[in-house]
């Protein structure tokens, strides 16, 4: 174990992350209607060209593109109308100089054409003859037959989180099972003798549970599951033997409450009890989440994070969210991240060497987006119910002016 600090929230999860660099969980084939949200085991590569067959992209004429280079408004170029393409039919005709034939937005390509001119390009002059009032290039208004994925090409690599439109683009290439990542287990341990359940009544100095709630809904957006909850006694065999169990159960660990401290504070001695390398880090300069605890156990992360509801959530975004990512195999590159700019709406004082993470809720105020932050203990419910997301005043900031330009981290 290292000596009592307060460690860079970056330099402490890196600790993390390094010694579960050979762990992710097991692999599994699914259909792809159950692979939202799942992250891709293997690169997944296209077993055809896509669209398939040449097509249009507008309504209008293909043509050979030579046909027009000389056309223009004044002296327009006149072909003669072959046929026309009908939707999800194979035209069944060649296009030769001289020659167009109709078609709609998404129609096969004839052979021997190149181009589409857009309807609003040329004008009908009979039946069977249109003038051309503009030229078009090779290969304009129309998708090569592998102009959107070719056979062989990866479509999705391997490590990436499954969106809505991923599993639409497998469903088109005919991919309807794919390998993913198992998601990771996680087993929720609430700690503390003043903690009740939910649908308990309280009685004075009780708190019913409210983190492994938010802590489960943030889990499973995140892609994992949550195996477990406990509400245990503050008792060292009690926890203990959860978190043996645990071990046994799970791949993610998280301890709530017990890491402070007090003298009835034992979540660092039982992680370290229980095998090496134990604890790595207990605090982190991160403010609400001061006395954080990572260690491994057994090949297997263990988390003490403290008590107060908003201190939760920030170690879950800190934390918690690039465990499972590693857990699971997704790929660990920076993610996206609901973000908007505002400008803060009051002053912010920080302590230096420390990053603090506002709550705020966001508003319009005279045409422009502003940040309020929305001050309270980290234990208030309240203040994360009210709260957009998160300003982070980084470590090396003594705070923020109001008026300032911020991003804030959308819930």
């Amino acid at each position: 174990m290292l000596d009592k600090c307060y460690l860079q929230p970056a330099f402490a999860v890196e600790m993390l992350l390094e010694k579960l660099s050979g762990y992710i969980t097991s692999v599994e084939k699914q259909r792809i209607e159950e692979c939202y949200g799942r992250v891709a085991a293997s690169d997944i590569l296209s077993p055809e060209d896509l669209p398939g067959f040449a097509r249009a992209t507008m309504d209008g004429y293909a043509l050979k593109a030579a046909d027009t280079y000389a056309a223009k408004e004044t002296i327009p170029a006149c072909l003669k109308i072959s046929g026309e393409v009908f939707m999800g039919e194979n035209p069944g005709f060649e296009i030769i100089s001289g020659q167009a034939a109709k078609i709609p937005t998404g129609g096969m390509i004839p052979p021997g054409a190149d181009a589409v001119v857009m309807l609003e390009h040329t004008r009908s002059i009979s039946d069977d003859t249109i003038e051309i009032l503009e030229p078009v290039a090779q290969g304009e208004n129309a998708i090569k037959r592998d102009g959107d994925t070719r056979k062989g090409s990866v479509v999705i690599r391997k490590g990436r989180k499954l969106r809505a439109q991923d599993v639409g683009a497998l469903a088109g290439t005919g991919i309807t099972s794919i390998d993913v990542f198992k998601k990771p287990i996680v087993n929720l341990l609430s700690t503390g003798d003043e903690i009740v359940p939910a649908d308990c009544r309280v009685s004075q100095g009780q708190v019913r549970d409210i983190n492994s709630f938010t802590l489960s809904g943030l889990i499973s957006e995140e892609g994992g599951v949550v195996y477990k909850k406990w509400i245990l006694k503050d008792d060292y065999n009690t926890i203990r033997n959860c978190v043996e169990q645990s071990l046994q159960e799970a791949d993610l660990i998280v301890i709530i409450g017990g890491t402070s401290a007090g003298t009835r504070d034992m979540t660092a001695k039982i992680i370290d009890d229980i095998g090496n390398p134990g604890v790595l880090f207990h605090g982190v300069a991160v403010k609400p989440c001061k006395p954080l605890i990572g260690g491994i156990v057994q090949d297997k992360p263990v988390l003490g994070l403290p008590g107060h509801p908003a201190a939760a959530v920030v170690s879950f975004n800190l934390f918690i969210a690039p465990l499972i990512r590693r857990l699971s195999g997704a790929d660990l590159s920076p993610r996206f991240m609901k973000t908007v700019r505002a400008r803060m709406g009051k002053c912010i004082v920080s302590a230096a060497g420390r990053e603090d993470h506002i709550r705020v809720y966001v508003e319009h105020r005279e045409g422009e987006l502003e940040a309020i932050p929305i001050f309270g203990k980290s234990g208030l419910i309240t203040t994360l119910v009210n709260a957009d997301g998160i300003v982070i005043i980084p470590s090396s900031k003594l705070g923020i002016d109001k008026g300032e330009s911020v991003t804030v981290n959308l819930f």
